[in-house]
């Protein structure tokens, strides 16, 4: 029903921000990992899921696609809300929750509460395979490509670049600020 939002960060909260919306103010709930990127009066675009059930209405944002593509797979496990959902999500990247299924890495759920073995065990079963299906599909793709290549002629290590590229988030999408800001976690 509601694709995405885009407005303004009035406020930020525990587990979610409150975005602008034409005078509109949405509270939208987010894994701490979107959290940790932004700021109050930021101008943000999430990508949404809204929760319907008996009486209850909330929405859940993520950064990019593939961050609501891995919550509604989670959602999809017999058990898990969103609540779990989100908390999950917030445990790392795709790449990390993929490599935790495939390796049957209980302990890296182990710190989402309110999940015990048996269900961690359950989610590890379900999600086998199913995380494969979710393509990378950032919209910050094709920058990171020119900005690996602005970095690397800058004489910074492929490898050191790539891991740089990694940790800026998906919210900054011009190349230019990219290279910035790998260049200030390269240091």
């Amino acid at each position: 029903m509601i694709a995405y939002i885009k407005g303004k960060i009035q406020d930020k909260q525990d587990n979610f921000v409150v975005i602008d919306v034409s005078g509109i103010g949405y509270k939208v709930f987010c894994s701490s990992n979107v959290l940790d990127t932004v700021l109050e009066g930021q101008e943000i675009k999430l990508f949404t899921h809204l929760y319907l059930k008996e009486g209850i209405m909330d929405l859940y944002g993520f950064l990019d696609y593939n961050g609501l593509k891995l919550f509604k797979t989670l959602l999809g496990v017999s058990g898990i809300g969103p609540k779990a959902g989100l908390a999950i999500v917030s445990l790392g990247t795709r790449e990390q929750i993929e490599k935790a299924v495939e390796t049957n890495n209980m302990e890296f759920f182990d710190k989402v509460k309110g999940i015990g073995r048996k269900k961690i065990q359950k989610i590890i079963l379900e999600l086998t395979g199913k995380l494969k299906e979710i393509k990378k599909t950032s919209p910050a793709r094709a920058q990171t490509d020119e900005a690996l290549s602005a970095l690397v002629s800058l004489g910074f290590a492929s490898q050191d670049a790539k891991s740089a590229l990694a940790e800026v988030p998906d919210a900054i999408q011009d190349t230019n600020q990219r290279v910035e800001q790998a260049i200030k976690l390269l240091g």
